[in-house]
């Protein structure tokens, strides 16, 4: 499964890279502080007599795009207005109803002893599904050619709840690791905390800075009219000269570190001392381990790209205003979509190993008592 996932990326990018050949990109310095959607301008009094007709219903303010700039090829390409959607749908066909099943199937385990652990697994199927719930919209506006027809508050709505869900299950997953390095690595610290209380308060806090990452997505206009294209988008194109989203690049690169560096700095960390210590132990911990590096490569493949795409966005739009990576950053944040349908199945092979971590850590905990020859 984890093969295919990368394959899965190639051939979306080779999508993305088919769709601007023939397309030169004119090149812009911008001055100005530059947030990761496309570059639209809004119009000035000069431009009056060139407006077309409106998009009615719409009452959305308007952009104007350059025709020759990737905007052009991503909104009106096959890649943004089938490949994209199509994805969403399987990831959601697929996530949704095992998201649920988890959901009731957590609950009757939180009579086991483990309830700190149905807890965060809890937190993270929560999560899950309700990044999997917003896409619903987001297939409509893809299919419907890049034009958004719910309003203003919707697209705000959706903008926040996409990208807070998917930091979310990001920091809910290295707390899992993290509590499973604490019961392998430190596991007499480990049987020393209330690990119940605990789990609530992590979940707490996720949820909290959860709350904190969405607020600046709710206070900007996310809809533009894009007058060339015909359509009005959602979050896809913002006026970057305009003060009111200026604030929105520092806020969002401390959502990328915050949100998935540092979860994904936690990740490697865990796994890399938890497999070392099962290593050192004279069983056989081979099962258990496979299943932990099978959950974090899956991890790293699907948020990876993202990150690295979204950083690298930002360096090449201060460096020589080029957005083209833009496109390619959709793409890559399809994968942390199918990591939301994956994490189920998952954590139903997590739970079969559950046996052996817990076996692990009374064999750590607990002194071992010197043999006494007769």
């Amino acid at each position: 499964m984890a093969d295919l996932v990368p394959g899965l990326l190639f051939c979306l990018m080779a999508v993305q890279t088919i769709q601007h050949d023939g397309n030169r990109t004119r090149t812009n310095i911008s001055t100005g502080v530059i947030p990761k959607t496309f570059k639209g301008r809004t119009y000035k009094c000069n431009h009056t007599n060139q407006l077309p007709d409106p998009l009615h219903p719409s009452t959305n303010p308007w952009l104007y795009v350059n025709p020759e700039d990737p905007v052009t090829a991503y909104t009106t390409g096959i890649l943004s207005t089938r490949v994209i959607p199509s994805s969403y749908i399987l990831a959601m066909l697929v996530g949704i109803p095992s998201n649920a099943y988890i959901l009731g199937f957590l609950q009757v385990k939180l009579r086991a002893k483990s309830i700190s652990t149905v807890i965060l697994y809890l937190n993270l199927a929560l999560s899950d599904l309700l990044l999997l719930l917003s896409l619903a919209l987001r297939v409509h506006y893809h299919f419907n050619g890049n034009n958004w027809i719910f309003g203003e508050t919707a697209c705000r709505l959706i903008a926040a709840l996409f990208y807070g869900n998917v930091y979310c299950s990001a920091q809910t997953i290295a707390c899992i690791s993290l509590k499973r390095y604490l019961a392998v690595v430190r596991p007499f610290l480990y049987r020393r905390l209330t690990k119940t209380p605990l789990a609530a308060g992590t979940c707490l806090v996720v949820w909290f800075l959860f709350g904190a990452a969405i607020v600046p997505e709710l206070l900007v206009r996310q809809s533009y009219q894009v007058t060339q294209l015909g359509v009005t988008t959602c979050h896809d194109v913002l006026p970057l000269e305009e003060k009111s989203h200026s604030p929105l690049v520092l806020y969002r690169l401390m959502l990328v570190c915050l949100g998935f560096i540092v979860p994904f700095l936690v990740c490697i960390y865990a796994h890399v001392a938890v497999v070392y210590h099962l290593g050192q132990s004279g069983c056989d911990w081979r099962p258990f381990i496979r299943v932990s590096t099978l959950v974090f490569v899956i991890f790293v493949v699907c948020f990876l790209p993202s990150a690295i795409l979204h950083i690298a966005h930002y360096i090449r739009l201060f460096s020589t205003g080029d957005d083209r990576l833009y496109g390619y950053y959709r793409v890559a944040v399809c994968l942390c979509c199918f990591h939301s349908c994956l994490d189920p199945f998952l954590c139903l092979l997590v739970s079969r190993t559950a046996a052996s971590e817990l076996q692990f850590i009374s064999l750590r905990a607990i002194p071992q008592r010197p043999t006494v020859m007769t």
